[in-house]
């Protein structure tokens, strides 16, 4: 029981908390789309419905609940009283309909019909008490309108003041007095509105400001963007253009297999046309077939390797992969160059665009064939490291000296003479692998040969910390 007895008021302040933040949300929630006045509109709506409110209730209550004879100027003050009521409510509406500046100008116009006659009719005296409220209506000003509409308030403050000074006069005759009073009150009410003046300039131009600045923002966000997008568009030309110079490279190694191929399949054609029994013509169609089918796979290994699409990755085995290109980098070096695989046990499967892959073994490889021009022995070796896969792609060749190493992988720069070399492999290769979490080095010696090694990234790993980070 006591259990059930402690929860009640805990749940009742829980929903006494949630009406409140729906009531704030409520209030706050109004199309207007100026920032200022949208913070603002909160506090006039307050206002509104204070001065549409409050002033009807007491008067209500004057002429219903209380006997008590009307002194003169009552019934003047009732109306005034309740006009600004009305145009209050009406404010509300015109806020709640996104409609802030008629709000305002409509409570400011009320405002500066009424004051000054409520002063002629009760004299500076009899507005006394109510003159506080006065700095309300000059801060609405300020905040809601602007600094003309600030001022206009103060000059009919200051009227009012004067006018109602003159009643008094009229009625007391303690002119001194009355003159020094009026000058003290409209001294601290000009006061008021030189400090709400620089308050609410400062205010709009520190948001001046920041919208400017938020807007030079966009402006650069949009441009990086547009710059971001440029370069991958750079980016996958370059990688469309490597891919046709490999293409190219091995088209005149591909049209000798090509006619390799053919003068097999000729030959198994003219020993079937000789053959006397079917057997004999059985065994030269499989001849011809399997030299057709290795033609049909030299046709789509270049038109895989240079077709233009978007990259793709998937799983595969690293080992089978590179025993595929074998005969493609035969074909990319000189009849002189060794070429010898070495691939590890147990090697790492990859997560990578194949055709990608493809294409940086034979970049490297075009590369190192460049470098033996009177022969020499190029090595592919594959191994494992921890859980990453390592290419070692060396040469005996030429080699680079430290300072040609140093520019090895920046865009354009070659050592080929012009017009035998774009300067671009090792930077697509860089790009490919750092795009994918893995890194290339290059080790080189002049004279000596040079070795790049490909360091490819641990995929099962970054799998599982993206789904622990995903999870959190």
């Amino acid at each position: 029981m006591e259990d059930k007895i402690v929860a009640v008021p805990g749940s009742v302040l829980a929903r006494g908390l949630q009406r409140w933040r729906s009531m704030l949300h409520w209030v706050r929630d109004v199309p207007v789309a100026d920032p200022v006045d949208r913070r603002n509109a909160p506090m006039l709506q307050l206002v509104s419905f204070l001065l549409a409110v409050l002033p009807t209730a007491a008067w209500c209550y004057r002429a219903l609940l209380v006997d008590i004879p009307w002194r003169p100027g009552e019934v003047t003050g009732m109306v005034f009283g309740l006009s600004v009521s009305a145009i209050s409510a009406l404010s509300l509406v015109l806020v709640r309909k996104g409609k802030f500046r008629a709000a305002s100008h409509a409570l400011l116009a009320v405002f500066a019909a009424t004051v000054i006659p409520a002063y002629l009719v009760a004299g500076f005296g009899g507005q006394r008490f109510e003159q506080p409220v006065l700095a309300i209506w000059m801060a609405i000003a300020a905040l809601a309108v602007g600094r003309m509409a600030l001022w206009l308030m103060f000059l009919c403050i200051a009227a009012a003041f004067g006018l109602g000074i003159a009643v008094d006069i009229d009625t007391q005759g303690q002119t001194v007095e009355l003159l020094g009073d009026a000058a003290f009150s409209t001294a601290i009410f000009l006061m008021i509105a030189v400090v709400l003046d620089r308050s609410s300039v400062a205010l709009r131009e520190s948001l001046r400001e920041a919208r400017a600045r938020g807007d030079a923002l966009d402006v650069a966000n949009r441009r990086l963007t547009e710059e971001m997008a440029e370069r991958e568009r750079t980016f996958a030309q370059l990688v469309q253009a490597q891919k046709m110079e490999a293409v190219g490279r091995l088209a005149s190694g591909v049209a000798h297999d090509f006619g390799n191929v053919l003068a097999v399949a000729g030959g198994y054609v003219r020993s079937g046309l000789r053959a006397g029994d079917a057997a004999h013509m059985r065994e030269s169609l499989v001849g011809v077939d399997s030299a057709v089918n290795r033609a049909n796979l030299l046709t789509r290994r270049l038109l895989s390797l240079a077709r233009a699409e978007d990259g793709v990755e998937e799983w595969f085995d690293p080992g089978e992969a590179l025993k595929a290109l074998v005969p493609m980098i035969r074909q990319l070096m000189g009849a002189d160059v060794k070429v010898d695989v070495v691939l590890g046990a147990d090697l790492p499967a990859l997560f990578f665009d194949r055709m990608q892959f493809d294409l940086m073994v034979l970049n490297v490889a075009a590369n190192a064939d460049h470098a033996m021009p009177g022969g020499g022995r190029f090595l592919l070796r594959a191994r494992r490291d921890g859980d990453r896969l390592v290419l070692d792609l060396a040469d005996t060749g030429a080699g680079m000296a430290g300072d040609v190493l140093a520019h090895a992988f920046e865009p354009f720069f070659t050592t080929k003479p012009r017009g035998q070399g774009s300067g671009l492999g090792l930077s697509v290769v860089r790009d490919l692998v750092q795009r994918a979490g893995g890194s290339v080095n290059a080790e080189s010696q002049a004279g000596v040969g040079t070795t790049i090694s490909l360091c490819f990234a641990d995929a099962l790993a970054e799998l599982a910390e993206a789904e622990a980070e995903s999870g959190r």
